[in-house]
């Protein structure tokens, strides 16, 4: 695979494991490797592991809210498990609110991937509320994000 294809704010389309089909946003890209640990490229990737669901007008506010939950997922994933697509989402996460993937204290970590990922759902949620509704407007990089995959 081509490693300048992979750079941070890609939306790629993940190919095996638990999340395979999930579309997700490159964070951080890891092209040679690290000297311990992970020696083949990878990549910090972040996605939508559940989407959020239709919403209809007879909905009540509760039913809406909960509607438009998503749950999100950070995860390191090898390139050659990761498929790019064109559209490139920039400006959305930012790799520096990211927890380094060597941390040396697993405690510090976990607190700090929790809060990342709580983090991640509220500007993935925000970001899908902002969206101008799918039949009247032209279909951006980030709308792609939220659609179904369909093939």
């Amino acid at each position: 695979m081509a490693k300048g294809i992979i750079k941070p704010g890609r939306v790629v389309i993940l190919l095996s494991g638990r999340l395979a089909g999930k579309k997700a946003i490159i964070v951080r890209n890891y092209d040679d490797g690290q000297k311990k640990g992970r020696k083949f490229p990878h990549a910090l990737v972040a996605g939508i592991a559940k989407s959020p669901k239709q919403v209809t007008k007879r909905m009540g506010k509760k039913k809406i809210a909960e509607k438009l939950k998503v749950r999100p997922f950070m995860k390191v994933v090898n390139y050659s498990h990761l498929m790019p697509t064109r559209y490139v989402v920039t400006g959305e996460i930012e790799p520096k609110n990211v927890a380094p993937i060597d941390e040396p204290n697993k405690a510090e970590y976990v607190k700090k991937q929790k809060n990342m990922l709580l983090e991640l759902k509220t500007l993935l949620e925000d970001k899908y509320k902002a969206l101008p509704s799918l039949k009247s407007e032209k279909a951006s990089h980030v709308d792609f994000f939220f659609r179904k995959l369909n093939f």
